[in-house]
Order: structure tokens, then sequence, then C-alpha cells
């Protein structure tokens, strides 16, 4: 009997072959295979917002190919991913094949491996048309703001626009970020720090004032900050109390798919789109010396903290073998998944608890698959083992009616720690000399430190996706996706690893904001996430809350169409102190088709437009002209040569202001801030570790 597998990666499909037994083809639909179409909107709204699906253009073969081997199988299996948008992959594939949506055809994997595939086999079911409902609401939704609102755009701000519902929503938080920065009003403040030595020791430590003559120390200027500090200066210091404890530390949970995206941001400074990326690559399948093709880790779109007791057994197993007893916990940990989490998946962990990341590394996976699932490993081997037992001393040292504080840890049990410590290096260093109360102390120095309060920080991605998270905003599956679009579109830009508004995102975002409120509020914006889990889980009818959402959209538009008859919106230049080689005017920046480029203040009357043209420290070690940055086709950074294509000099690595020792050229710098400091003149081999600095 004959079987037909059918999945959405051709990456997967060898991986899968290779643990089936029997008569079993695997094919990949290479994703969707049907849309709406793209020339017009594709919904009817006059009907219950009944979709019009067509086959993806450039699929032909693929659905052929489909077609042919499903009339030659005597059972058809649909395994695309376990996640809605797979749900309705599998919908389309079964309409398309003219399969009975009630037969038992629909297949998940958690986990691309042996026990996962066989697992996935053996429960069959039908395709659960909630989740179905759900991708297609989401889908029409977003179809409709889109075609609907785009047009709106064009004619009142600038041809080629669009606008999304998710979207413009993120738009808008990184737009009011950024309205906090340019309005915060820093307050000066002042801390009186000193350093103070045991009799006896030569091992001094920081203290902090925090109270005056009974009362909270708080000062906003120098004059009475001076007055303290000179009645400070003759006075004697002891200990006034010691307060020693045992601070329990416990394992952070797995990951899920936005903690994930949030710890690869902070941790190995990936972008969103390249963690999931690669996330997908190790749940597919990798080859791994002496075990073939296998799917490293659990389904990596989920927002669970639930594992499978036989993960936990293993992770136990391996950290007994690996540590000892002592760091098994007594109880078995386990996390709450929140509230709205869907808990069809477990957390993501790896699917071979006791394969070591530098056993994967032997393989030969890419740097990016290492590093990755290095971090996915510690953090699901961490979360099963027992808590870090640290003992704390406070310490109060009383001088003239003033109580400067103390604090410090050492380590008495380290448990998870031994594998995944998420302490800055700061409080590592956090320990006190040994003292006892009324001991005398030597005041080394004491200082007045004046401080500013800061703005909050412009959004990295994975702040971002925190945030994301926090207000409802998406869900963890489209967060990469959400970030993709919006830099695509430039209505937000890079600023190192930041993340900022553009000129033309603060333009729509302020449109959106008067015109169409409900698309970029936020909390209206989680509750259509809440109503999309709503019509998943069966509790709500899709066609209803499409209609729901659409009257109030519909009536925004035309009051918005009827206010802004006749008018148009300029975007406003971004000026700069480049000047017009042909007229002499000032050149601005402005957005195209294909993001920033410089054009001449004179236009229409001077046409002049170039590239903008971002300088480094850098000397090029081939010519000694600068070191300009670039872009590549795929919008990835690089450096090259201003003599480009007469000097052919380019690199990935980034240019410093360091000269080489050896011969004087530009060091550049290779594999981020634990990396190396290279050199790239021909001939000169110096380079400089940087993972001991």
């Amino acid at each position: 009997m004959s079987n037909l597998i059918i999945v959405e990666s051709p990456k997967k499909v060898e991986t899968i072959k290779r643990y089936l037994k029997g008569d079993y083809e695997v094919i990949a639909s290479m994703g969707h295979l049907r849309d709406l179409p793209k020339s017009k909107i594709g919904v009817d709204i006059e009907h219950d917002f009944k979709p019009e699906y067509c086959d993806i253009k450039g699929k032909e073969k693929t659905i052929s190919e489909i077609k042919k081997k499903a009339k030659k199988a005597d059972n058809i299996y649909l395994a695309a991913d376990p996640d809605r948008e797979g749900e309705a992959i599998s919908w389309h594939l079964a309409n398309i094949l003219d399969l009975d949506l009630n037969d038992n055809n629909r297949i998940t994997f958690n986990e691309i491996t042996k026990s996962g595939i066989e697992a996935g086999i053996k429960t069959p079911r039908t395709i659960d048309i909630n989740k179905v409902n759900a991708q297609q609401a989401r889908r029409i939704l977003d179809r409709i703001v889109g075609y609907k609102l785009s047009p709106f755009l064009w004619k009142k701000v600038r041809r080629g626009l669009s606008a999304g519902r998710v979207q413009s929503a993120a738009v808008r938080m990184i737009v009011d970020r950024e309205n906090e920065i340019k309005n915060f009003v820093s307050k000066e403040y002042w801390s009186i720090d000193a350093k103070f030595c045991p009799e006896g020791s030569r091992k001094s430590f920081d203290a902090s004032l925090a109270t005056v003559d009974g009362k909270k120390f708080e000062a906003d200027n120098y004059i009475s900050v001076d007055e303290l500090v000179e009645r400070l200066k003759s006075a004697e210091f002891y200990v006034a109390n010691i307060k020693k404890s045992v601070r329990k530390k416990t394992p952070q949970a797995p990951f899920t798919t936005s903690t994930l995206q949030q710890d690869a941001s902070k941790r190995l400074g990936f972008q969103t789109t390249r963690t999931m990326r690669t996330a997908q690559e190790l749940y597919e399948g990798v080859d791994i010396k002496g075990l073939g093709l296998v799917g490293l880790i659990t389904y990596m779109r989920t927002d669970s903290l639930r594992i499978s007791d036989e993960a936990r057994d293993a992770a136990h197993k391996f950290i007994e073998e690996r540590f000892g007893k002592d760091y098994i916990p007594m109880q078995p940990k386990m996390f709450k998944t929140r509230g709205n989490a869907q808990d069809a998946h477990e957390a993501i962990r790896p699917t071979i608890p006791s394969l070591t990341p530098d056993e994967v590394k032997q393989s030969g996976v890419t740097n990016d698959q290492y590093k990755l699932y290095k971090l996915i490993w510690e953090r699901f081997i961490a979360s099963q083992m027992e808590n870090c037992l640290l003992n704390t001393v406070n310490v109060e040292i009383e001088a003239d009616g003033c109580i400067f504080k103390a604090s410090g840890h050492t380590v008495k049990f380290d448990g998870f720690t031994v594998i995944y410590d998420d302490s800055s290096k700061d409080d590592a260093k956090k320990i006190l000399p040994e003292m006892t109360k009324g001991e005398k102390l030597n005041l080394r120095s004491l200082t007045g430190n004046q401080h500013f309060t800061q703005p909050p920080a412009r959004y990295t991605e994975g702040t971002l996706v925190k945030a994301f998270e926090e207000n409802g905003i998406g869900r963890p599956s489209t967060y990469a996706s959400t970030i993709k679009t919006i830099l695509d579109r430039n209505y937000v830009e890079r600023e190192g690893k930041q993340i900022k508004p553009t000129i033309l995102g603060e333009v729509i975002t302020n449109l959106m904001l008067e015109y169409f409120n409900r698309i970029v509020d936020l909390k209206f914006t989680a509750r259509m996430e809440n109503d999309l889990d709503d019509v998943e889980e069966g509790k709500k009818e899709w066609t209803k809350t499409l209609s729901s959402f659409y009257k109030d959209f519909d009536k925004s538009l035309s009051t918005a169409e009827d206010l802004m008859e006749g008018k148009r919106i300029k975007i406003p230049d971004e000026q700069t102190d480049h000047i017009c080689e042909k007229c002499g005017k000032p050149m601005v920046i402005k957005i195209g088709k294909f993001g920033k480029f410089l054009a001449c203040s004179g236009f229409p009357e001077c046409t002049n437009t170039k590239k903008i043209i971002i300088e480094t420290d850098g000397i090029c070690p081939f010519c000694g002209k600068k070191v300009l940055e670039k872009k590549s086709k795929r919008g990835k950074k690089y450096f090259g040569c201003e003599d480009n294509p007469k000097c052919e000099f380019m690199t990935w690595d980034i240019p410093t202001a360091e000269k080489c020792p050896d011969c004087g050229s530009t060091l550049f710098q290779k594999g981020g801030k634990k990396g190396k400091l290279i050199c790239h003149k021909p001939g000169c081999e110096y380079e400089k570790d940087l993972s001991n600095e």
C-alpha cells in the first residue's frame, strides 16, 4: 500500500525519508500553493467576505507533480507545519486534491526525529477548520486594510506607499518611542559614593549614601552635596549593621519563539529574520556525524513552556552524568505558560538533550546553526537544573547621622549557572571583605557624583519583540516578518542595532492617528489578535469578526476621504550638509522605490541625484583611499573602497580607527566584540584576539 506525505519544505523531505519504513513517498509543497489574487482584492465583502483563492503564479509545476503522485497513492497525509499557516496549507491541498475534509489525513511533527515522525504518523486527524478559519480571517483582514488603505495613501501622500494592520501599529510604537526621546527633559541628580577598607585589610569596597539624619538622601545640586562631603570628611565610619542571608536564583524557562528572538538579539546580535531562518534549519534537519540527518530542535513557532516527560527525563540523565545528582532538582522544574498562549506544542528545546553543542559543531554545521543551537541547548538544560544559591551580605555603614549601604554576594552552590548564567560581569565581582558589627572602617575616598536622568532607549529588534509581546501586537510567529516589512517599506530604519522611524514613517503614523486611529491603536490591535485566537478555539465565528472590524474601518475611510478632499500631504525632506556640484544648492535626502538617495533641493530646475555615501574610519589596504559602507542587493552591509570598480577591495569585516602596529594599515574587526582585529594589507598577517579583553 503506497503512502504519500506532503510537507512544506524540501529540506524536511530527506530527513523524514530516513526514518520511514515501508512504502512512503515524501514530497514538498514549497509553502503555500493557493492565495488571494495579486491583481484585485479577491474578497467578496458583500457576501460574508468570501475569499477568491487561485493558484499562486509559478507553482503550476509543483501542483501538477503533487496531483500526479496523489493519483498513484493509496493514502495521502498532509504534513505541513503544525501552526495556523500549516493548517491552511493542508486545507488548500485537500481542496486541490479533492480530499474528504472528514478523513484523518492531517499529521504534524513537533520534531523531525525518529520518535517525532513515528508519533505523527500514528496519530492522523482531520484538518482543524477553526485554525484554518483563523488564518483566513487574518489574511482577509490584512488584504482589506492593504487594498483599501494603500490607494488612499497614494492619493494623499505618495504613490507606491502601502499600509498594513499589524505593521501600522508597530510603526506607531517606534514613532511614540522617538517622541518620548525628543520630548524628554533631563533632570540633574547627585550621589555620594565612598570607598571603605576594614582595618588591617587591603581590600576596599564601594558604598553609596542612602540616608541623612533618618531621611532618604536626595540631592539635585552640588551645593548640598559639597556640604555633606565636607561634614563627613572628619567623621568616623563604622559598621552599624550586617545582614547575611542565602538568596535563591532560579533558572529561566526554556525558550518560546519570542524569548528566543530576544535572547538571540541580545547575546548573539542576530536580527529576528536570521534567528527564525536558522531555527527553521535546525528544526528541519542537519547532518550530524554518527546520526545522519536529524532535526536538532523542536518546532520553533510556539509560545508554550510545556516540556514532555521524556525530554525532562533525558535532560536529568545528562545532568547527572555530567555534573552529578546535586544538580538535579528535588522537584522537576515546571514553568507556567501565560494565559493567552497556545499550548499545542512544547517549548523550543533540543530533540536530543545529550547531544552537546561541541558535538554538533564538530559535525560541520554553519556558525549560525552552532551558535543558535548552543543558546537553545544551554537554556533548556539549565531550565531543568537545581537553583543557584548565593550567600548575600548587606552592610550599613554609619557616620555622623549618615548611613551608607553596600551589598555583595558569593556563590554557595552554582547550580544551573554552571551552564547558563545571565548575570552581568559587574554582579560577579560584588564580593565584600569580612567585617563585624561595630568594626571601624577606613575611608579611602568620598566623592559627590553628578548624574542626569536618561531618556528611554530606542528599540532594538530584541526589545521591540518584547514590546510586541507585552502589548499583544501580532503573534510570535509574525514578529520577524513584521519588522522586515516596516524596514523594507522605509517606515523605520536601523541606526546601528537601534530602530528609529524615518520622516516617512512619522508622516504616515500621524495621518493614521488622525483618521484611522483604531488601526494604530495598540489596545484595539491586541483585541483583534485575541479575537483571532477565539476563532481558532471555536469561540467566535470568523465572518462576524471580520464584519465587526469592517463596519468601523469603512466608515473611517469614507470620513477621511471627505475631510481630505483636494488635500495632499508633503513629506518633508531630510536636510544634509552636502552641496550640489551642479548648481550649488543644498542636497536633501529623499526616499524612493529603492530606499534613500541624495537629490538637489533646486528640483525641478536641477535634477541632480546621487547615492548616499557613508564614510568610515578605514583606509583601503589596497590603494589607500577611503573605505565606504555599502549594501549588497539583499540589503546586507559590507565595506569597500571608494575607488570601486578600479580597486576591488571589499570585506564584511568592520573598519576601525585602530592602526596595524606592523604596517600602519587600518585594522578590521571580525566576529563581533569577542572576535579579533585583523589587517587586510597584502603580505601583513597581523591579528589581535579580542576575546580576553
